[in-house]
């Protein structure tokens, strides 16, 4: 579509949301699904504000929470914009590109469970100063978010051999990070260790009710396709941000994580169709300008 011309308006407002959204989520997660699911591979586009206006509007987020969202999204780098006339266009920076990226690996692997693992684990231990908490802030998120857990204080594990050395360049902590690839020997006890590096009941609670919430949906919620599609990756997304992806010989035999996952790639593929078609509908999109 041109700069000229506007995205259609929302079908639904606020209070039909709730059966579309079982789980409260705040307006930049939902915009990150957004993001990665239907602007990723869009690759040279600047979308405009009124698209995501749209469907956000279609997940109970207001107007001005939506664009008080992209506002804080360029600050931080996520998004670049541009401006075309009195509208304004986003389009991904090269780092949100790669989160995103990153993300949809995880998010849509096939099963959140190692099936076959070489007894390897990485070990990752840092000192960041007090001065640079921030970022300190950021490199603990990111660790959760590749699978690693707390062993102790500076001291984080994950299972396998975890690449981490573009995440440790991007956040320009190369000089404060060490890590390393580890077996366990005796007499550590591999299973109490990933009990106590992970809240395995948690996280056992966590699939279980999301299974509980999405089985048995066998059409979307109002207000449609889009809405439903997002609200279920952004669900899936908090999830499984959390689960290292443990070996399948320490977590135990009934572990939900597996039910959880058929379940969302199955109402992913119903969803996803029509969700393409509607956003497809409410696109505004430009030439993206280059950006960082």
């Amino acid at each position: 579509m041109t700069p000229g011309s506007a995205p259609a308006a929302a079908a639904a407002g606020p209070s039909s949301v709730a059966a579309a959204r079982p789980v409260s989520f705040r307006p930049q997660a939902l915009l990150l699904t957004v993001l990665g699911r239907h602007l990723l591979e869009r690759e040279g586009l600047a979308v405009g504000a009124g698209t995501f206006i749209a469907v956000l509007e279609r997940l109970g987020v207001s107007e001005q929470a939506a664009r008080s969202t992209l506002t804080r999204m360029v600050r931080r780098g996520l998004l670049n914009r541009q401006q075309h006339g009195r509208r304004a266009y986003f389009s991904l920076t090269r780092g949100s590109r790669a989160l995103l990226l990153e993300g949809r690996e995880r998010i849509f692997a096939p099963a959140p469970v190692r099936q076959r693992w070489d007894g390897e684990w990485t070990l990752l231990s840092f000192s960041i100063p007090e001065s640079r908490r921030d970022e300190r802030h950021r490199l603990r998120a990111r660790l959760a978010w590749n699978g690693f857990g707390l062993l102790r204080d500076g001291l984080w594990i994950a299972p396998g051999r975890s690449e981490v050395g573009r995440l440790i360049a991007d956040l320009g902590l190369e000089k404060h990070v060490d890590v390393f690839a580890a077996r366990a020997l005796a007499p550590t006890d591999v299973a109490e260790l990933v009990e106590r590096a992970w809240d395995l009941d948690d996280l056992r609670g966590r699939y279980g009710a999301f299974t509980s919430r999405w089985r048995g949906q066998r059409a979307p919620a109002p207000p449609g396709d889009l809405a439903t599609q997002i609200a279920l990756i952004t669900e899936w997304r908090h999830i499984i941000r959390e689960d290292p992806l443990l070996p399948a010989d320490y977590l135990p035999a009934d572990w939900p994580a597996l039910e959880a996952a058929r379940l969302f790639h199955r109402l992913h593929g119903r969803y996803s169709p029509g969700a393409a078609r509607t956003f497809a509908s409410l696109l505004d999109a430009v030439v993206a300008d280059d950006g960082p």
